[in-house]
């Protein structure tokens, strides 16, 4: 518990050293520069995501971490926000209903958020081997996504909850985003595949 905590503690802090870089150097922006932002890389690039999104969003992402971490169930470390102009992908599994209620809740008191999108589940807790399983299979999908996609797999989100892949992101290519779903759907465990990417004409 005391090491899940730290890594989301973690997580935040990048976030915040990288909000405060980007705002020195917003001018300094040029096609194909990676930002990179509460544990995942973002890439700018062809048009999709603006560093103003990037930048956006990554507030938009401490703020609710912000109304997680101060709630007395658990929120912060029991689920995991992705967002994607302002569209928020909350995942992850609580004990109750209620919890899952409150995580909404809190999200949609986020200036910014135009969006929620609740993929999170109630039940028993992911037991250990659960849990390595799913992190496999999200290094998998990652592995694929590099192979047929190259640098435009920094583009998307991936999380694994018992082997339902999310994949969240923005693109300007639909044909991209089929070859990774199809690749996908290659990896040994993928039990079903749930896209929240947006795609832009």
């Amino acid at each position: 518990m005391l090491l899940q905590l730290k890594s989301k503690i973690n997580k935040i802090l990048v976030s915040a050293i990288f909000l405060f870089s980007a705002f020195l150097f917003h001018g300094c922006t040029a096609p194909g520069i990676l930002a990179t932002g509460a544990g995942s890389t973002m890439v700018i690039a062809e048009g999709d995501k603006t560093l103003g999104d990037t930048i956006d969003d990554a507030t938009i992402k401490l703020n609710i971490s912000a109304k997680f971490l101060s709630s007395n169930k658990n929120l912060f470390l029991n689920i995991d926000i992705k967002v994607t102009e302002g569209r928020v992908l909350l995942t992850g599994i609580v004990q109750e209903q209620e919890t899952r209620i409150e995580a909404v809740r809190r999200v949609w008191e986020v200036s910014g958020v135009k969006e929620v999108i609740n993929e999170i589940e109630v039940g028993d807790k992911k037991t250990l081997k659960e849990y390595a399983n799913d992190v496999w299979i999200t290094a998998q999908v990652k592995s694929v996504a590099a192979k047929n996609l190259g640098l435009r797999a920094l583009g998307y989100n991936f999380e694994t909850i018992r082997g339902k892949v999310f994949i969240a992101g923005i693109t300007s290519r639909k044909d991209q985003l089929d070859l990774l779903i199809q690749s996908i759907e290659t990896v040994k465990g993928v039990k079903d595949i749930v896209n929240y990417v947006v795609v832009k004409e």
